[in-house]
């Protein structure tokens, strides 16, 4: 089955009782038992719901995975993976990284003796040297939030493959759609699904996808007992959002390109991250292991201090001014007060999350609107 014909029937049973197209909303907490033990292979909502699967086999499907699971967000699809671990394991990390992750891993899971070495992923030659017998896992974003950076998903698992350590990526910015990590070799794929996957900004969600049957069995063993799961409602968004992914992402896609174009060369920008560039860092590792190059931008102003960035940042009209991404509807973010405000200011400064620095998520409006609100914003 291709891709996408996928999106839409991918991991997807047919609704016997009344021949719903859709899966139905199962919005109930538990399920009648025959007796004792006996049921219909659902006993209480927490561990098992009928919407709920339906998304976990769309998501594995798409992922060319055998499992997929489904949380109440990304962080908790990302805490999930954590509770694998004890105290005295250590986990390589790209230095490049979601706030929300940072803050998960610095804040409270170094209080339970694990330990995060955070480096520069781009370089792999950068990650033998930090390999010790304590290592279990290297966590990944490709491309990473906010810098555009792509890391090479098949040479970092081999690398874990021959030293017998997990590899984990989270697939947000690309999607499924983009870019296959399971193909790549990659054990565990994360997805913040509040983002493209959904793609309407109306869900909270995670989910992740595996084909490591020891694995998996641990992975589901963490989402019953910790009860991170998602609602009947939010999976059924989830999914329903799922089946136009193919073609929003495409649109995402088209849009950010003309607009790289407009950025690339305007006089008040400085420094320009899409990996679509050919003078991106990363362009031939991303042309190698991506359809296309997604539709998250960012850019650092000229000259910009704070002030003149909050200025630009306010002043969009059809941006809107907000955190999150991959919604339809485009974005503008300054990560240095929003989404990554929960790393220290000395260690953004050090990867490039510079107060100048601009994250957009391009939506799918007609791409000319967005560059005349660009050209007027920016100034």
């Amino acid at each position: 089955m291709k891709f996408n014909t996928k999106v839409i029937h991918g991991g997807q049973i047919k609704e016997k009782a009344y021949g719903a197209v859709m899966p139905p909303i199962y919005q109930t907490s538990t399920y009648a038992q025959a007796s004792p033990g006996e049921h219909k292979g659902y006993e209480y909502s927490r561990t098992q719901n009928p919407t709920r699967h339906a998304l976990e086999r769309s998501i594995a499907s798409l992922e060319n995975a055998k499992y997929g699971l489904a949380f109440s967000s990304g962080l908790s699809a990302i805490d999930a993976i954590m509770k694998l671990f004890k105290s005295g394991d250590e986990i390589i990390s790209t230095n490049d990284l979601y706030g929300g992750s940072y803050r998960l891993f610095n804040k409270i899971y170094k209080k339970f003796g694990l330990k995060f070495i955070f480096t520069d992923l781009r370089d792999l030659s950068n990650v033998e040297s930090l390999i010790s017998d304590k290592t279990k896992l290297i966590w990944v974003e490709t491309p990473t939030n906010p810098m555009i950076n792509v890391i090479d998903i098949k040479g970092l698992s081999d690398i874990c493959k021959s030293n017998n350590i997990l590899l984990g990526v989270d697939n947000t910015f690309s999607t499924p759609y983009l870019q296959k990590p399971i193909d790549l070799g990659a054990d565990i794929v994360m997805h913040s699904a509040t983002k493209f996957l959904a793609g309407h900004s109306d869900v909270i969600l995670g989910l992740l996808a595996v084909s490591n049957d020891e694995l998996a069995e641990k992975l589901y063993f963490m989402q019953n007992s910790s009860g991170a799961i998602c609602g009947p409602m939010d999976s059924f968004l989830t999914l329903r959002g799922i089946k136009t992914l193919h073609v929003r992402m495409d649109r995402h896609c088209e849009n950010a390109y003309k607009i790289a174009e407009f950025l690339d060369g305007h006089p008040s920008v400085d420094k320009l991250y899409w990996p679509g560039l050919k003078q991106h860092r990363n362009h031939d590792v991303a042309t190698r292991q991506m359809k296309n190059f997604g539709g998250m931008i960012s850019f650092t102003v000229k000259n910009g201090n704070f002030e003149k960035v909050k200025k630009i940042t306010s002043n969009f009209k059809v941006f809107t001014l907000a955190e999150s991404l991959g919604g339809v509807e485009s974005l503008v973010n300054h990560p240095a007060t929003m989404t990554h405000a929960s790393i220290p200011k000395e260690e953004r400064d050090k990867i490039g999350i510079v107060d100048s620095l601009i994250r957009l998520s391009v939506g799918i409006e007609d791409v000319k609107d967005l560059i005349d609100d660009l050209d007027q914003a920016i100034g």
